[in-house]
């Protein structure tokens, strides 16, 4: 199956030209020009990933991601057409995976796209992992609560599992960054801290008496505890 890529932009001409690229690298694309025609093709077409713009008419893409979050975690890749570091961190704070200013070369947002797909599609793992009332399910990409699904975009669990096979060893930001291939490097360092942020507040963890992400000051963030136990 072709992976399916929804564009979601008031820009009829990039999403045509997007749509045309794409298609050589085998993805199908839907396009919509209008936030509610979008929400309505996510709901009808379930695509692997969005790639959102958020100068859009008559409700920007903060509020489509927004919306979008309250009931789904399909990967969403922002496109930002000022360029301002308050945008970004809007939108990695209410669960975008990755963001992109305009303009940009298409090479690079299938770059991004590519790489976040390789993560959620990844092979079937040995393992889950189980520490306090969070149990992970590798295979199926899921981490629950005290038995509750917590709902993590494909950037929040790929950032847990970070964390769990590296366990007991520091990780810098840089590394996490390196590792996730998914939030671009520039002077912009707090993309990290909102990740782990939206994480800590997913799994109900308190930054300041930790059960799970302990701040190591100076040097990154460590997984403390837990234990790991047979396949399922």
């Amino acid at each position: 199956m072709k992976p399916t890529i929804l564009i979601i932009d008031d820009d009829s001409r990039l999403n045509q030209l997007l749509s045309v690229y794409f298609k050589k690298f085998g993805f199908n694309t839907i396009t919509a020009t209008h936030p509610k025609e979008g929400m309505k093709i996510l709901n009808k077409k379930s695509p692997d990933l969005i790639v959102l713009d958020i100068m859009l008419p008559d409700m920007d893409g903060f509020e489509v991601l927004r919306t979008i979050r309250r009931f789904n975690t399909v990967p969403i890749i922002m496109l930002t057409a000022r360029g301002e570091v308050t945008d970004r961190i809007v939108g990695l704070e209410l669960g975008a995976d990755d963001y992109l200013p305009k303009p940009f070369e298409p090479r690079e947002l299938l770059a991004r796209i590519q790489s976040i797909l390789r993560r959620t599609e990844g092979g079937p793992r040995e393992k889950s992992f189980v520490l306090g009332d969070l149990t992970i399910d590798f295979n199926r990409q899921v981490a629950f609560i005290g038995g509750n699904d917590i709902h993590l975009t494909s950037t929040e669990f790929a950032a847990l599992e970070l964390f769990v096979r590296n366990q007991g060893k520091v990780l810098s930001r840089d590394q996490i960054l390196d590792e996730l291939h998914g939030i671009e490097w520039d002077a912009f360092n707090r993309s990290v801290d909102i990740l782990i942020s939206r994480l800590r507040y997913k799994l109900k963890d308190d930054p300041k008496n930790p059960d799970y992400i302990k701040t190591v000051w100076g040097s990154g963030y460590i997984l403390i505890g837990g234990k790991e136990k047979g396949d399922k």
